[in-house]
């Protein structure tokens, strides 16, 4: 009886187990698996902000950002990680009455504390987003220029958020992306890798400009291709350095 019961026990387990690999689950989203894990450490999302916002505005960060983006009166921009709002309320001015600019974020006591932040500020042209990790939810069609500052790094899914990302964009849209020269562990995204993981979605990279004021460069993106059939997405190799 005794040995009875120890196989019954184990071939119970071995079913528990059948049926976990069977049912798919994993520790990504289904919006994720059908893309490739991406081949390199993700940082964690420790802090909604990178530096304080005198201190940015002190260097002039976001004039000389936007002036690089070509943002002007009237365009519709999404500010991706949107975070406390630095960029939002400032690509906010610059688009003026006639723009848009939609803040999304994954968190959504982030997006709770920017919403309060845009009704206090009474910033009209601005709507709010809850995004998820590997999706970040955007209307097709709609976007100018789509901004990913200080933010890319944090991406866990990099290849299922850029082919989700990929149909907001207009024809001659493009996009922004502030980050620093340093591994995706330490905060940052190595341009080669940056670009590689953009090139796989069918973008390419039309500038890369280093900005220390802005914690390290800018690169601009525009699609030339369509987006690929997401099983046959060949991850970028990580290398630590470049």
């Amino acid at each position: 009886m005794q040995r009875r019961g120890a196989l019954g026990g184990a071939l119970l387990f071995l079913l528990a187990a059948c049926d976990m690999l069977s049912s798919g689950k994993d520790d990504r989203s289904p919006a994720a698996r059908p893309f490739p894990r991406a081949d390199r450490p993700v940082a964690p999302i420790v802090s909604t902000r990178w530096s304080s916002e005198e201190a940015r505005d002190r260097v002039r960060e976001a004039d000389d950002i936007m002036d690089r983006a070509g943002i002007k009166p009237g365009m519709t921009i999404a500010d991706i990680g949107a975070g406390e709002g630095y960029y939002t309320v400032r690509l906010a001015k610059r688009v003026g009455a006639k723009g848009r600019v939609l803040a999304e974020d994954i968190m959504p006591e982030v997006i709770e504390a920017l919403s309060r932040r845009i009704t206090r500020e009474d910033w009209k042209n601005v709507s709010v987003k809850l995004g998820a990790p590997e999706d970040p939810r955007l209307p097709e069609n709609s976007f100018d220029r789509i901004f990913m500052v200080h933010m890319y790094h944090e991406i866990g899914e990099p290849y299922a958020f850029l082919w989700h990302l990929s149909p907001a964009l207009r024809p001659d849209g493009e996009i922004i992306v502030v980050d620093a020269n340093r591994p995706t562990e330490q905060h940052g995204t190595p341009p080669r890798l940056l670009s590689c993981e953009f090139a796989a979605m069918g973008f390419r990279l039309e500038e890369l400009i280093p900005k220390p004021t802005a914690g390290g460069y800018l690169a601009r993106f525009k699609r030339i291709a369509a987006r690929p059939d997401p099983a046959s997405i060949v991850p970028c190799t990580y290398q630590v350095q470049e």
